[in-house]
């Protein structure tokens, strides 16, 4: 274990915190107007699954735990469990759905992820940043409105609903990134 300032903490680390590891989720400095920043941190407990909200002062120390990084390829989902191909030794391990929080829906079938884990257990797993899906429904464009304009609401085929420019329409294959559901651009070919 390795000790860190709260203000070096990112998305993807896993921490020890009140005799628990967490993962954290985000994490956000807020700057009162008066007096010292804060860090905020959404961070989930590894073992039971648990959200916890806690804040920090930019000067504490917390621990930060030693991962090891190991890339896996996406089986399939069974229950509640993910299954993952070592694409060395063609071994599968399965992890909880949990692991991904709100980035579930954007796991595809032969997707290679990064997981993170302690003493060979999984504690995290990060998916590539983009990835390429097709508009289920998008609402039709409106004439005289302009490509400079506002995006419009578009659902995605995994049920993610994100904001696109007025030129997509329902069919099209668009890539968004993976962190917060944006539209990056029209999938190429």
């Amino acid at each position: 274990m390795a000790k860190m300032q709260a203000n070096q903490m990112r998305a993807g680390m896993v921490i020890e915190f009140e005799g628990q590891r967490y993962t954290i989720i985000r994490q956000n400095i807020m700057i009162p107007g008066k007096g010292n920043a804060i860090i905020q941190v959404d961070m989930r407990n590894i073992k039971t699954g648990a959200k916890k909200d806690q804040r920090w002062r930019t000067a504490d120390v917390v621990e930060r735990l030693t991962t090891e990084d190991k890339e896996f390829t996406y089986s399939y989902a069974e229950g509640e469990m993910l299954v993952l191909m070592d694409p060395e030794t063609f071994e599968q391990t399965q992890v909880p759905n949990t692991i991904l929080g709100d980035r579930l829906p954007f796991l595809q079938e032969n997707m290679t992820v990064n997981v993170r884990l302690i003493e060979g257990d999984p504690v995290a797993m990060d998916l590539p940043e983009l990835v390429t899906l097709e508009i289920a429904e998008a609402d039709p464009v409106v004439k005289g409105q302009t490509a400079s304009s506002s995006y419009k609401p578009a659902l995605l085929v995994n049920g993610i609903k994100t904001m696109v420019p007025p030129f997509i329409t329902t069919g099209e294959r668009i890539v968004v990134r993976t962190e917060d559901a944006s539209y990056v651009e029209r999938a190429k070919g």
